[in-house]
């Protein structure tokens, strides 16, 4: 079953969230920008809560807005996990899962991460033409 998300739907949720000093959504927004292929993009905080999240217009998920938050939640905490071997490994670039639906993006920035997917039947070459373009944006967050 395919659950379709309203393109604001994350915005008029959490929208409270963002009165900081980031506007989340133009971030989100950029993000969806790179590439007509993108799906969904979601910024994430360190405890797993969506601060901001698109599902790009004419897309519908793949996943229940349940099982979607429940997922966010785990990309924190496999954030968590994978911090535990930065001292010998080194840092984390980006994560970058294929499967056969969907492909997904992971970039972290100091206090939030980044989670992009994307159809999987983009070139790879070009799937990393968008990393790098994330990563640059992620650096100036």
């Amino acid at each position: 079953m395919s659950f379709s998300y309203p393109q604001s739907y994350y915005h008029k949720k959490i929208s409270h969230n963002m009165a900081k000093s980031t506007n989340w959504v133009k971030v989100v927004e950029k993000i969806l920008s790179f590439d007509k292929k993108m799906r969904f993009v979601a910024i994430i905080d360190l405890k797993g809560n969506i601060t901001e999240g698109i599902m790009k217009e004419g897309k519908s998920s793949l996943e229940s807005q349940r099982h979607q938050e429940h997922f966010c939640a785990q990309v924190a905490l496999r954030r968590k996990m994978r911090k535990e071997f930065d001292k010998s490994l080194g840092a984390v670039n980006y994560v970058h899962i294929e499967r056969k639906n969907v492909t997904q993006i992971v970039v972290y920035t100091r206090f939030k991460t980044i989670f992009v997917t994307i159809e999987p039947n983009l070139p790879i070459s070009r799937k990393l033409q968008i990393i790098k373009k994330i990563k640059q944006l992620a650096a100036k967050l």
